[in-house]
Parts: structure tokens; sequence; C-alpha cells
């Protein structure tokens, strides 16, 4: 081997045993949710376009909540800032996770996948914005739509197209959705706050100050968290930035190393106990009080013609890949790292295409960005619909592509001939011949 060989890394190299181990049970729940998703929206969209559709509409204005509190809110609003206040929860403990023991924890493996969401945020936004400010009757406030990455929903499509997609590659999806995430929520607490109540957000400050002590004095009992994480979230919706903060905030205060004798850290618990809450209930309600678009009496081709909608559509869709594969492909090249055996750029495209499906997130964007009720934030939605689908439908014709390949780098990946439950290409790992 050259001296130039020694020094180029691998990029979606094979995941040590324990990382694996964790990728596939998080693959795992998020594909069922994104089943879950998947058929909760098309019920919302069916319903809402069918004769009954003003009862969906009266279903989502329903108000309930104590109004002293200002949290009489309706049912639609109780979705979007209340449970995936638990989603983003979810999700900053994954980040965590990939941030303390998985592929973020290390600079070298974590450059190319954070170059590659990076690139995949700025490209559709840039994309829309481009389009939105140079056409007559744009929205520009719509810019962050197209950045987000629906997870749930790219691994269900992996289900049917690329069940045996490598789990590195499966693994670099899960790691770019998470950054993505981190992205969405930044943008969401900066640039889509509605007002800002200095005493509020102090007051949800001081219960995550509290809930880090709890932490770290290694309290465990729920009476306590449970009422901490609910005043967090109440005070942060009181002050104006989206309540979701309060989750990814929470999230990243949760203690992730295990003590000696501790089987799992508190991070893994509240994963393994609230992540399928999230994917198999909160994400899924969610998704049908949000994509329920009426357009009804419209004509789709001059609602796909708006501004707005072509941002959206070409951001998703074409942004998307093209900003992963830029990303990932000038990070590789210059960090000197190249892909590992058997994988070429056609799949890092593909999972660009993936990631193009934005959806939840997107959705929540959208609702952010434009009034309840108006023809941008129709726009918007529509089009997050339309492009997931063409997002989608591509990404199974690149993976069907390279379907041979896959299932080759499966094959020697999940062989185990020893028959004990563990791939034997991780003998060497375990010390075994």
């Amino acid at each position: 081997m050259t001296t130039n060989e020694q020094t180029r890394s691998g990029v979606f190299e094979r995941l040590p045993l324990t990382e694996r181990v964790w990728v596939l049970r998080q693959l795992k729940d998020e594909t069922v949710g994104g089943a879950l998703l998947i058929l909760a929206a098309t019920i919302a969209l069916v319903w809402a376009n069918s004769p009954w559709g003003d009862t969906y509409v009266e279903l989502t204005e329903i108000k309930i909540g104590p109004e002293a509190l200002n949290l009489n809110l309706s049912l639609g609003t109780w979705a979007a800032d209340g449970l995936l206040a638990v989603f983003f929860f979810v999700a900053g403990l994954e980040l965590k996770h990939e941030l303390v023991k998985g592929s973020l924890s290390r600079v070298s493996q974590a450059a190319v996948p954070v170059a590659a969401a990076l690139g995949g945020m700025i490209v559709p936004a840039a994309i829309y914005a481009a389009i939105n400010l140079s056409a007559t009757g744009g929205e520009p406030r719509g810019w962050g739509i197209p950045m987000a990455t629906d997870i749930a929903f790219a691994l269900a499509v992996l289900a049917v197209a690329g069940r045996r997609l490598p789990v590195a590659l499966r693994a670099f999806l899960l790691t770019l959705a998470v950054v993505d995430d981190l992205g969405a929520i930044t943008v969401i607490a900066v640039f889509y706050s509605e007002k800002f109540v200095a005493w509020a957000f102090l007051a949800s400050i001081l219960c995550m100050v509290a809930y880090w002590f709890a932490q770290r004095a290694r309290i465990r009992s729920p009476l306590l968290y449970i009422p901490l994480a609910l005043a967090t979230w109440g005070f942060m919706h009181e002050a104006g930035v989206h309540a979701t903060v309060a989750g990814v905030a929470l999230a990243m205060l949760t203690r992730i190393k295990e003590d000696p004798g501790e089987a799992e850290a508190p991070a893994e618990r509240m994963q393994h106990l609230i992540h399928p809450l999230s994917a198999g209930f909160c994400v899924p309600v969610f998704a049908f009080f949000a994509a329920g678009v009426d357009f009804r009496g419209q004509s789709l081709i001059s609602a796909v013609e708006n501004p707005v909608a072509i941002g959206v559509i070409l951001g998703l869709v074409v942004g998307k890949p093209i900003g992963v594969l830029l990303g990932a492909g000038l990070t590789a090249r210059f960090t000197r790292a190249s892909l590992a055996k058997g994988l070429s750029w056609l799949d890092v495209c593909a999972v660009g295409l993936l990631a193009g499906i934005g959806f939840t997130v997107s959705l929540l964007i959208a609702e952010l960005a434009f009034p309840y009720g108006s023809e941008e934030q129709d726009y918007a939605k529509l089009s997050i619909l339309i492009a997931s689908v063409l997002a989608a439908a591509l990404a199974v014709v690149a993976l069907r592509i390279r379907a041979r390949s896959y299932r080759l780098m499966y094959e020697e990946d999940e062989r185990d001939e020893d028959q004990d439950g563990i791939p034997d290409v991780y003998n060497t790992e375990r010390g075994l011949p």
C-alpha cells in the first residue's frame, strides 16, 4: 500500500458493531413511523377534498386548553407546537448520540455527512430564494421550506425499494436527516418566531438549568422530569420562540454516557421509551392536521406555476441532491477521502434524492412562513406533497439501477455462517479468526 493510499480515509465504510446495532434499531422504528405518516397524510388529503372537506377544516380549528395560560389552541396548533416538540426531543437525542458516540463524534467521519447536510440545506434555500426574489408575486419568506429532510418518509421508501441498501449508506441518510433537523430547528427559532417575551424565555432557561442539575444529580423520577419538560415547553411557547425548540434543548441536556455498572444512560432509555410514541403517534397526527390541503375548485396547473410552488419543488427535487452531492464530493476531495469499496457517487445522489422528501418539517415551516389559510400556504403545502412524491420516485429509480450491487454488498455484510447472530465481517473486531 502506498503512502497516498494510507492517508486516504473511506467514506461510508462499514460501521462498528455497536453503532450498527443502534442504527438498525433507529431505522426500524422510523420505517414503521413512515408508513403511518404516509397513511395519515393520505387520509387528510382525501378527506379535505371530499364532499365532507369542511368538516376536516372544522376539526383542525377546534380549540382546547386553558385560556388563562394562553394555551387555548386549535388542534392543528397543538399538533404543530406540542406533538412536534416530542418529535424534536427524539431528534435531539439522536443528534446527541451521533455527536458523542456516533459518526459525528469523529471529525474525520463527521466532515462528509455534515458538509452534505449543509449543502442539502443551502442549495435548496438558495434556489427558492432566487426564484421568489426575481418572480412577480414571489414570497421569499418561505426560503426555509425546502431545507428539511423527512427521515421517516424516506425510510418508508427505502423499505420498498432499498431494503438491501448497505447499512453505512442508510446510516449516512440518518445522520444527514439528524443534522438537517438541527438546521431546521435553528432556522425556526431564529427566523420564524413571531414575538419575544424576555421573562418567559428566561423562565424556560431556568427550567432547563433545573433539568440539567437533575441529570447531574442522577435523579431518575419522571415525577420531576415531566413537570419540568412541560414547564420548559410552556414558557418557551409564551416567549414567542417556537415551542419545538424546547424539545431539542432538553434532549441536548440529557446525559448520554453510562455510569459504571449502568446498562443504559438516560438518553438511551428515553429514546427507547419515547421514539415509538413520536414515530407512531406524534408525527402521523401532525401530518394528518397539516397535509389536508383543499384544492377543490383550484387548477392544479395554476397552483404549481406559482413562484412559491416552483421554488419548493425545484428546491427539494433538484436542489437537495445537488447540494448533498456537492457537499459530500467537495469535502471528500479536500479531505482525501474515498468511497468505500463497491459504492459510487450515484449512491450518494440517490441518498440526496431521498433527502428531497421534506414533508414533516417542511410542512411545519410552511405553516410558520405564511398566514393560516392563505393561498401561499396552500401552494407551499401542495408543492411539498408533489415534491416529496417526485423525489421518492426518482430515488426509487436510482436505487433500482444499483440493486444488484446493493444485494452483493448486503449479502457480504449479513453473512453469518457460524449462526451466532453477529455478521461474520465483525469477527476480526471481536478478536475471532
